[in-house]
């Protein structure tokens, strides 16, 4: 599975421990930066090309989720998420990451740097990796639904 990664001036050493350690276990992992520390850095860009790789790459069938990094993990889901085709959640604990494979087939994590160490930090982003989504019906009718307003601006009556 190829992993797309990137992350603000807060996130930057978790980040770089997640491409060391989630290369090791065999995954393909793409850094969109930054490549160095800049406290003034602007994290949108970095988040945005992470999310339309993932989306680009799950568009050509390669199997792809990305990571979005920074202070709480906030700011970077919320630029993740402008980026048609993605949904991005938020993880703060093992069952959040989970939960947003299993129900909502998010395609990328949000973790916050400054709010977890790196063994927790790591915890919750394999979790998200390795949790399959359940496939049920309910879910897939929702996600439909958030990409038919994603797509057109309106939703059908329910």
């Amino acid at each position: 599975m190829r992993v797309h990664i990137a992350t603000d001036h807060a996130g930057l050493e978790l980040s770089a421990h997640l491409q060391e350690h989630l290369a090791a276990a065999g995954y393909d992992v793409v850094d969109h930066g930054p490549k160095a520390y800049d406290a003034e850095d602007d994290y949108p860009g970095f988040c945005i090309d992470a999310a339309k790789a993932v989306v680009a790459d799950q568009e050509d069938g390669t199997e792809a989720l990305g990571i979005v990094l920074g202070g709480s993990g906030n700011g970077e889901q919320i630029a993740a998420n402008k980026v048609r085709g993605v949904r991005a959640a938020l993880a703060w604990n093992l069952e959040t990451a989970k939960l947003a494979r299993e129900h909502n087939n998010a395609n990328v994590v949000a973790v916050g740097g400054r709010q977890h160490s790196l063994a927790e930090a790591t915890e919750i982003i394999e979790a998200f990796l390795a949790e399959p989504f359940s496939n049920a019906e309910r879910h897939v009718r929702r996600i439909a639904q958030i990409a038919e307003y994603e797509a057109s601006g309106t939703i059908a009556p329910r």
